[in-house]
C-alpha cells in the first residue's frame, strides 16, 4: 500500500510539472511580447519613482552671515582724556574728538564709520575738519600734533 501511494505521488508530481511546462510554453510563445512589455514597464515605473524622489527633494541650503559686533574701547586705550577747555581752545567738537581718538588707534575711515555708526562721507568731513583745526596736511600729522598737545594718548 505504501508503494502505491509513493507511485501515485510521483505520477501526480510528474503530471503537475508537465502541466506547468505546457502553461509556460503557452505564456512564453504566445504572449511573449506582453510579458516582456510588462516587465519593462514595471522597471521603468520603479526607476521613474526613484528619479522623481531624488529630483524633487528639497535641498538644505546653509547660509552663513557674518555679524559684526562693536566692541567697546578698552580702558587701557584711553589713557589721556582731553578736557572741554582744551577741545574748545582748538574748536574741536565731541564727535570730532571721538574721530580723532579712533584715528590715533590707526583705524581707516571705513573702520571709523563702522564703529561710530555714521556714513563714510561724514567721517571724511570730520577728518578734514580735524586737519584744518590742528593745521595738519595728513592724518598722521594730525595724530602726532594731538599727542603733543595731550589730546589723545
Amino acid at each position: 500500500m505504501k508503494w502505491k501511494l509513493v507511485l501515485y505521488g510521483i505520477i501526480l508530481a510528474a503530471l503537475a510539472i508537465g502541466l506547468k511546462l505546457v502553461e509556460y510554453k503557452f505564456v512564453v510563445r504566445d504572449h511573449a511580447i506582453e510579458v516582456y512589455g510588462g516587465i519593462v514597464a514595471a522597471l521603468f515605473t520603479i526607476l521613474g519613482i526613484i528619479a522623481g524622489q531624488k529630483l524633487t527633494r528639497k535641498k538644505e541650503i546653509v547660509v552663513e552671515k557674518t555679524v559684526l559686533v562693536p566692541t567697546p574701547m578698552p580702558i587701557a586705550a584711553v589713557t589721556i582724556m582731553a578736557t572741554d577747555q582744551q577741545l574748545s581752545l582748538f574748536g574741536i567738537s565731541k564727535r570730532e574728538y571721538e574721530i580723532l581718538q579712533l584715528m590715533a588707534e590707526g583705524l581707516s575711515n571705513q573702520e571709523i564709520a563702522d564703529r561710530t555708526y555714521v556714513s563714510l562721507s561724514t567721517v571724511k568731513t570730520h577728518v578734514s575738519n580735524i586737519l584744518l583745526k590742528l593745521d595738519a596736511k595728513r592724518r598722521t600729522q594730525a595724530v602726532i600734533k594731538a599727542r603733543e598737545l595731550n589730546l589723545v594718548g
